[in-house]
């Protein structure tokens, strides 16, 4: 990844988080070299990745360092669905159940 972009290493990792598998912002902003303040700047490095086309990023797959998932009521479903077909389990709390186990 020498060579790239800050931002181009936030996306090419985050295209990598496999299925059943979640990481945090936090998590991909050190893999890409960052420090924990730039980890704020992950979902709009991502957002604008696919706004120029960037497809696949698995958003549901990134959570906040506490475990919690992101949802809002445009998306609940759609990402609950997701966790579903890829057996992450999310709890009453909105948080991933055995968060440290399948941390990636």
């Amino acid at each position: 990844m020498k060579g790239k972009t800050f931002g181009a290493r936030v996306v090419e990792l985050a295209l990598t988080i496999p299925c059943g598998r979640v990481t945090t912002y936090g998590d991909l902003a050190r893999a890409a070299g960052g420090t924990p303040m730039t980890a704020q700047s992950v979902s709009g490095i991502l957002w604008r990745a696919e706004e120029n086309g960037v497809k696949g990023i698995p958003w549901h797959r990134i959570v906040y360092s506490d475990g919690r998932a992101w949802f809002d009521e445009t998306h609940r479903e759609a990402r609950l669905e997701l966790y579903k077909k890829e057996k992450i389990k999310i709890d009453e709390n909105g948080k991933v159940v055995d968060f440290d186990e399948i941390r990636f």
